[in-house]
């Protein structure tokens, strides 16, 4: 199942097929797929593919990259390639530089991730993969926040719950 930052986006006014997506740290790619089942063209990164929830061959029109953004000299993300730039349950905060520059203006950033108050309920715990208080809406603050939420967050799938804070923002041009 998609995210819900993802399904209760108002799609009515763009068509996602053929824009160029990035699922950065795309784990299990479940948010990719999604683009890539509507026509997207998806790029999944991650440091272990051997994840991903569907087969590679069936989906030739995506590109899969293993990669460990982490490592340094760190891989370098295209400049403004991507239409779209997903990054679900992932910090690596010297990447933030480079998501800025990978999206193309007027592109769409859908951002979801942990929050220091995440330590105190369940893991992750290490400050590095934990958000401060308004840091992602800080970090993209030259961009058009359409939505940010931060704070406790419930899974309906299995009903648990998490601290996050949630951006989708949209590149100027």
């Amino acid at each position: 199942m998609v995210a819900p930052l993802i399904a209760s986006f108002d799609w009515s006014k763009l068509n996602v097929e053929n824009l160029k997506v990035l699922d950065l740290a795309c784990g299990s790619g479940i948010n990719g797929f999604w683009f890539a089942q509507q026509g997207s063209q998806v790029h999944f990164v991650d440091k272990d593919l051997s994840r991903l929830i569907y087969p590679k061959s069936d989906y030739p029109h995506c590109t899969f990259s293993d990669w460990d953004m982490e490592t340094v000299p760190a891989k370098t993300l295209a400049v403004e390639s991507y239409d779209i730039i997903l990054v679900f349950h992932y910090l690596h905060r010297p990447l933030f530089d480079q998501i800025k520059r990978a999206l193309k203006p007027g592109g769409l950033l859908f951002y979801q991730t942990f929050t220091t108050q995440q330590a105190n309920i369940g893991r992750p715990k290490n400050p590095s993969f934990l958000l401060k208080p308004n840091e992602l809406k800080q970090t993209f603050s030259c961009w058009h926040a359409i939505t940010y939420t931060e704070g406790l967050i419930e899974n309906s799938a299995d009903q648990s719950q998490s601290y996050k804070a949630q951006l989708v923002s949209q590149k100027l041009n």
